[in-house]
This record gives structure tokens, sequence and C-alpha cells, in this order.
């Protein structure tokens, strides 16, 4: 019954990333970093292994608003469920993204001409890595940025430019092959923005390395700690962290602290990490008191 009121909205949604990406003013000359030892994890389906979360971490919310924006919103959002071949695909995570794109449009009033929607054959390493350049250089000092993703995670050992010897990634593609964006490229494409709010979350297995993203100004929502799973749901028909941060939680349900009308990320955080049965959401946040995208 939810997802009858986003065909019109997927169909213009392509539209938009289509345009979005095609516009960009050049492809960056990025390549990924090389890795070994690289463990594909999947999201899981429902049935699965038990959740590896620790201690679920406290009240993220503080329940005094920070700054607002005061100028552009930009998003890019990306769901892989078709990956190449058939062994890695998913059920839900094109709907995580189209549930994503209508939260951001409906309720935080972003214009569409600044999303960029990238969904399973869409959303290659060339597209990202150039969605995330072109919105670089619009994004200018006081305007926001979001970016998400859903789909498989995946750790190795990357020559990704940080310390640690476990590296994560998410798992994007080339159209022909499985593509590993490891949290040190992740870190590499995100530095040099202009604005500091800048907000990402992760609905993907091993979410909780993502932390390399954090700096000064930013929040990051993770479905799943550092080792741990993410899960989709049938009867959700979403994953699960997704469903409960922006299909309920921003919707209106995590509006509690205090209840003024709007949701802030550190409201849908809570009301996600209360709400979860099986992922155990972590969070890294930077942003002075509470973000309202």
């Amino acid at each position: 019954m939810k997802k009858k009121f986003v065909v019109i909205g997927i169909l213009l949604a392509f539209l938009i990333s289509t345009v979005a990406v095609t516009t960009a003013k050049h492809k960056p000359d990025f390549k990924p970093s090389h890795a070994t030892d690289i463990e594909l994890v999947k999201k899981v389906t429902l049935k699965g292994p038990k959740a590896k979360g620790g201690k679920r971490a406290k009240q993220a919310s503080t329940g005094v608003l920070g700054e607002l924006c005061k100028g552009e919103k930009y998003a890019i959002i990306i769901g892989i469920s078709d990956y190449p071949g058939d062994e890695n695909d998913l059920r839900y995570a094109d709907d995580d993204a189209v549930d994503v794109y209508n939260t951001l449009v409906n309720v935080y009033r972003f214009s569409s001409d600044n999303i960029y929607l990238l969904i399973d054959r869409d959303a290659t390493i060339d597209n990202i890595t150039a969605a995330i350049e072109d919105v670089k250089g619009k994004a200018q000092t006081g305007d926001e940025v979001v970016f998400f993703f859903s789909g498989h995670g995946a750790r190795g050992i990357a020559d990704d430019g940080d310390r640690e010897k476990i590296d994560e990634a998410i798992v994007v593609h080339d159209g022909s092959n499985l593509v590993y964006l490891w949290d040190g490229d992740l870190k590499q494409l995100f530095s040099g923005f202009s604005t500091s709010r800048i907000f990402s979350a992760f609905d993907s297995c091993l979410a909780g390395g993502m932390t390399d993203l954090k700096a000064t100004g930013r929040v990051i929502a993770m479905a799943s700690t550092e080792n741990g799973y993410s899960y989709e749901i049938p009867t959700l028909e979403n994953g699960e962290f997704t469903y409960y941060f922006f299909e309920q939680g921003m919707h209106g349900l995590a509006d509690n602290h205090p209840q003024d009308g709007n949701v802030t990320v550190e409201e849908a955080f809570d009301y996600t990490k209360a709400s979860c049965d099986l992922d155990r959401p972590t969070i890294s946040d930077s942003f002075e008191n509470d973000l309202l995208l």
C-alpha cells in the first residue's frame, strides 16, 4: 500500500538522476584503493545470522535545536538491489533509496533539482564519484549535503590512506563487476567541501566502520556496528534501519525531544535505535546540538 504513491516519484527521480549525473562538468579521475583479503558481507533478508551489536548508544538527541540551514540543500542517494550477476541481489535497497528521496523532498523540502538518485545500474562508481564532485563544486558555506547508501558492505586490507588494519567499504559496481568504495576513499571524496554541514547514512553491513567521514559539523548514522550485519525485512519492504529512520521516524513518529513538529537527525536516530529488532544502529555526531535537515 505505501509504495503506490511513489510510482510517479520513481520515474521522475530516475530522470532527475540521469540529468544530474550527465550534466556534471567532468568525470573525476578517481580510482578506488587497491585492497587484498576482501570479504563481501551481504545484507541479510529477514533470516540470517544474529546481529552482532554491542551496547546500544546513549540517547543522541540533546533536545536543543542547532543552527538551521541557511543555504541550498543537496543530496546523493544510492540504493543497489540489482548488482551485476544474480548471486548478490537484494530486494529492498532500491526501495530504501526511493523512500529517502521522498522524505527529503516531501518532509524537508529539498529541491528535486538538487538530488542525485542513483539506483541499481545507475549506481556505478563513476556516477557516484561524479555526483560527489558535482555537489562539492556547488555547495557553499552554510549549504547542506546528505549522502545515503543502501546495499552490501565489505571489509579488507585497503591502501586507502588511513591507519586501520581492517577497512570497511560500501559495495557498488562498474556496470559489470563489484567495486569496493573504502572508508578512506569516501573520506578523500568528502574532503574539500566548503560546507561542514554534512549528514551521511549507511544501511549496510559493517556500516559502523564509516566513521572515517567524521569531521566538525558532520553527523553519520549507521545501521550496524563495525562488525555487524544489517537486515532488510519483507513485511516492511525496506531495510530495517531505513524504514524506522526515514519512513517512520522522519515522517513524524520520532518527534518527541521536544515535540515541536520537527524531527531532527538525532531524534530519528533515537527512534530507530529503540525500534530495531535486528540492526544495531550507531552514530557519530559532531554537529553542535541537534541537526534539522
